[in-house]
């Protein structure tokens, strides 16, 4: 794992923010630098072993769907032309961030996770067998866990701090933050977003099962698409072959890491156990298997 970067290092500029996964730089009044690390976090907590490429892998998928929403749907994001070599010019402090480095436009984000789901798991799941609805939205009695839903539906949660965890919330909530019609604009672009990738990876044999974006806000107030776009960070990825109703599919995303967890003796809180380098490998070619299969290309480390 000697190619693996757990946490940044960029003396000469000023690193503003540190989350789960990414280091946001301050490159000047207009523009960040947004490292995305090898770090993993499970259960809202921040794991001590990187899991290698994770990085790269997941800026490749997100530079992909930016590019193509934009082209296909017209929605804008934060990605600049501007080359790392230009805001990094050691090349010895810029080796460590080749493909995982992105300089980016300084947009004012919104404070909502716009999730979209199309099947009935996790936190959905939950609140469907407590309430016959998730987030407020009703739902048809007699659903299966996994199942499809009948349509994708819009269901936002706040955004938590590094080690909080986030919070579902109804429509109404969004307006209330946001305003209704911004709420609205939200809501239509992340579902106009999730069918246009949904049907992609079907096609490839992937199902996403749920994803959830984030939005910020240009000096005219134009909606823009930021930080990680259906990653398998950021959406749970199925692979259609070994789908069934009725039980929790295996995945591509970090449930792996979740379930080898779940066998240790550990309380879910900081510091995080070290993870087996068998268990952070096959990880990060469950990661690697998702970029070959959405983009039809493999991992490009020149």
């Amino acid at each position: 794992m000697n190619d693996t970067l757990l946490e940044s290092d960029i003396p000469d500029l000023e690193c503003v923010h540190r989350g789960k996964v990414r280091d946001l730089y301050r490159v000047d009044d207009d523009h960040w630098l947004m490292v995305t690390t090898d770090r993993l976090s499970a259960f809202d907590v921040i794991l001590p072993t990187p899991v290698p490429d994770k990085g790269r892998v997941l800026t490749a998928i997100t530079v992909y769907w930016m590019r193509r929403i934009e082209r296909e749907l017209g929605i804008p994001n934060q990605l600049t032309d501007i080359p790392l070599a230009e805001v990094v010019p050691d090349p010895g402090v810029r080796a460590p961030l080749e493909g995982r480095s992105l300089v980016v436009r300084r947009l004012e984000a919104l404070p909502v996770e716009a999730v979209v789901r199309g099947y009935l798991i996790g936190s959905g799941w939950k609140d469907y067998q407590a309430t016959g609805a998730v987030c407020g939205l009703p739902l048809p009695p007699g659903l299966e866990l996994a199942g499809a839903l009948p349509e994708p539906l819009f269901t936002p949660s706040t955004k938590a701090a590094v080690g909080d965890h986030d919070e579902n919330v109804d429509f109404d909530h969004v307006a209330a933050a946001i305003g209704e019609e911004r709420a609205r604009e939200v809501r239509d672009a992340s579902i106009a977003i999730y069918n246009l990738a949904r049907e992609h990876a079907a096609a490839r044999g992937i199902i996403i099962a749920d994803t959830k974006f984030e939005f910020g806000l240009d000096r005219e107030g134009r909606l823009h698409l930021i930080d990680e776009v259906l990653t398998p960070d950021s959406s749970r990825f199925w692979p259609a072959d070994e789908y069934t109703p009725g039980r929790s599919p295996a995945s591509f995303d970090k449930q792996y890491v979740r379930d080898y967890l779940e066998t240790l003796d550990w309380d879910k809180t900081a510091p995080g156990p070290a993870l087996p380098a068998e268990i952070a490998e096959q990880t990060a070619a469950r990661y690697r298997e998702a970029l070959e299969r959405l983009t039809g290309s493999p991992l490009d480390r020149s």
